[in-house]
């Protein structure tokens, strides 16, 4: 169809939410360093037009500081142009991987996010 898989912007978010993780000091592999995954558990987007395969896109991701085993996210999905072309969110919780069970967030990460 000329333009760009619906499900291919989890994948964009995937790869904003690591740059953004990194660029706050948390690169993902050091958070499972220190015993801890972030699985996604909730995602939602919303299309309101669509990328063709040449475009060139620009995906942010930001968060809203919160003392909570969740971590929620929005991106934001434009063309260079600015146009919004779709947004969406996710919602990750922290794991202890001893466990496998749901836990706070560590301090490591509090302490990144300004809390």
């Amino acid at each position: 169809m000329g333009i760009v898989y619906y499900a291919k912007y989890l994948e964009y978010f995937e790869v904003a939410r690591t740059e953004m993780l990194r660029s706050l000091g948390l690169p993902y592999r050091e958070i499972e360093e220190k015993g801890y995954e972030l699985p996604v558990s909730e995602a939602s987007i919303k299309y309101y037009k669509g990328a063709g395969y040449d475009d060139e896109l620009h995906i942010t991701a930001s968060l809203t500081p919160k003392h909570s085993p969740r971590v929620e996210i929005h991106y934001e999905v434009k063309k260079n142009s600015g146009e919004l072309i779709a947004e969406g969110d996710t919602t990750l919780v922290f794991i202890d991987l001893a466990t496998g069970k749901p836990t706070r967030a560590p301090q490591f990460y509090l302490d990144a996010i300004g809390i």
